[in-house]
């Protein structure tokens, strides 16, 4: 295979990736009039249409989405053994690309990489915050950090952090208008302050456990975000009730900005996991990375 066809189908799998000839562009580094110069002679070569195009978005189409299953993984392995050749290095070096949520990246992510980092000037962490169960194969990252129950049966999970606890709070503000719920089932009668999870769609319901029942309620309220901060401060300035991770909010409770309620209801859960493909051939600086989040209870 020619150095020009290797490069455009390196450029293919990152507009498919992206859906986006912008951020494709971006990302590698071309304009986009070379992209798409690119993506027109491969497909021109080819003889078949590989990506459908609008004014707004790039998408794969049929044959497109074939050919990107049968790259994908090639090129992960090129990726990987580039990587390895960092053996040969007297430091472990390259770039990693790794897909959280918010909570996890900031509690478990940001000080490992705090005492990581700076030992390893040659090491690249790109953290993609994301509340999407992310394909980390299809979407081109090394790992991805989620809470155990929510990982994928064929993948490789090592534990990095303690189990995660959700605390439900409201302002002193709030419940002097509003009654205290005591039990789950009466968070319908109330404002919540809710996310919406892209992988799904929907609102995210509300998770409680109680002598082996288990309940999920699919609150509402007037308020919708995607991050911890907004939805902290507005639980804060009375505006409903949020369901947040209890560290996040433990020192409010304390100094008696929130309240909580329904304690007794709200479990635990598997803490965070770093997973990556079970065939992944682990780089240096992979391994240096795992070994250094690694949870040890």
């Amino acid at each position: 295979m020619s150095t020009e066809s290797y490069d455009q189908l390196a450029i293919f799998s990152v507009v498919a990736r992206e859906r986006s000839f912008t951020r494709a562009a971006a990302q590698l580094g071309i304009s986009q009039p070379a992209l798409s110069r690119a993506m027109r002679q491969l497909e021109e070569r080819l003889g078949v249409r590989l990506l459908a195009r609008t004014t707004r978005s790039v998408s794969p189409t049929d044959a497109g989405e074939r050919l990107l299953r049968v790259i994908t993984p090639r090129f992960e392995e090129i990726t990987t053994e580039l990587a390895l050749l960092s053996e040969f290095r007297d430091k472990p070096a390259g770039k990693l690309r790794i897909t959280a949520g918010e909570h996890a990246a900031i509690t478990v992510l940001q000080p490992a990489l705090a005492k990581l980092l700076p030992d390893h000037p040659d090491i690249q962490v790109e953290v993609i915050v994301d509340y999407g169960l992310t394909d980390i194969v299809a979407e081109g990252f090394d790992a991805g950090v989620r809470l155990g129950e929510q990982i994928a049966k064929d993948m490789i999970a090592v534990r990095i952090g303690p189990d995660v606890r959700m605390a439900v709070v409201g302002s002193p503000s709030y419940f002097a208008k509003h009654t205290r719920p005591k039990t789950p089932h009466d968070l319908i009668r109330h404002n919540c302050i809710t996310i919406r999870l892209p992988t799904y769609g929907g609102l995210f319901a509300w998770e409680f456990e109680k002598k082996g029942e288990e309940l999920k309620v699919r609150v509402e309220g007037q308020l919708i975000f995607n991050n911890i901060a907004m939805r902290l401060d507005a639980a804060l300035k009375g505006l409903g009730l949020a369901c947040m991770p209890e560290d996040v909010v433990q020192a409010h409770v304390a100094k008696g900005r929130l309240i909580r309620v329904l304690s007794d209801w709200c479990p635990s859960f598997p803490g965070y996991h770093l997973y990556y493909p079970s065939r992944r051939q682990s780089s240096p600086a992979f391994t240096l990375f795992r070994d250094a989040l690694r949870y040890a209870g």
